[in-house]
């Protein structure tokens, strides 16, 4: 495995992990909106326009839910920003803790349900949309870190818009053959993939899609901290 992952570039890497965590997003957006009370816990453009027309009132529209999910997305980004603050490498020892928490987080959630039963109170759903989006501000932080060019982990709106202002029908700029058309399609293609697989998930339990998300990040997590493990064993 060792030999393999010395041929492997730390670029073309960082990017196939950053799209496993794209379309993990995928599935926690559509396990908080379908799930737990309408609350997305990577897509934060969704909470701020559901809570403000939430705030018009009689829309039927949660309030607390969202806003705390703000907050929680933030607290992780600040702390993912803490962190990695001094850290000169895209993955070191401190990005692996990070996505490592993610994971923990994710894995706790989902048994945190399952032992709640498929119907949680409010103060679970809040609870869990609250700690799920202080998970993804962390990852939206430490990919931030590695910068791996429009995959973001947690959004596509800006990903959307590159792929079709640079389109043939746009500037023409980009194309599939080394221009970044095919990474941005791929990534809208994930977090599409993803909702569609929390929404399934959601058939069996409300913590079904968490525990798959969690799984997910924590191998790639594993193989992000290998792959760099042994690239700095060749330096």
């Amino acid at each position: 495995m060792n030999s393999l992952l010395k041929t492997i570039p730390a670029d073309r890497m960082h990017l196939w992990l950053m799209l496993v965590l794209t379309f993990t997003t995928g599935i926690n957006d559509a396990v908080g909106y379908l799930g737990l009370d309408k609350v997305f816990t990577g897509n934060m453009t969704g909470n701020v326009v559901i809570l403000g027309m939430a705030l018009v009132g009689d829309t039927g529209l949660p309030v607390l839910g969202p806003a705390l999910a703000l907050v929680g997305f933030m607290a992780g980004a600040a702390l993912g920003g803490r962190v990695l603050k001094a850290d000169k490498q895209a993955w070191s020892a401190r990005t692996t803790m990070l996505f490592s928490l993610v994971a923990v987080v994710m894995l706790a959630l989902a048994g945190l349900l399952f032992v709640t039963g498929d119907e949680p109170s409010s103060a679970v759903m809040i609870t869990t949309t609250t700690l799920a989006a202080l998970a993804m501000g962390t990852q939206a932080a430490a990919a931030r870190h590695i910068a791996v060019k429009d995959v973001t982990t947690v959004v596509v709106t800006s990903t959307i818009t590159g792929l079709a202002a640079d389109s043939p029908i746009g500037s023409g700029k980009a194309s599939f053959r080394g221009g970044g058309t095919a990474r941005r399609a791929i990534t809208v293609l994930l977090i599409l993939l993803g909702a569609f697989s929390g929404a399934g998930m959601l058939l069996w339990h409300t913590g079904g899609g968490l525990l798959l998300a969690g799984i997910l990040i924590g191998l790639a997590t594993i193989l992000g901290a290998w792959h760099a493990r042994v690239h700095r064993s060749i330096i």
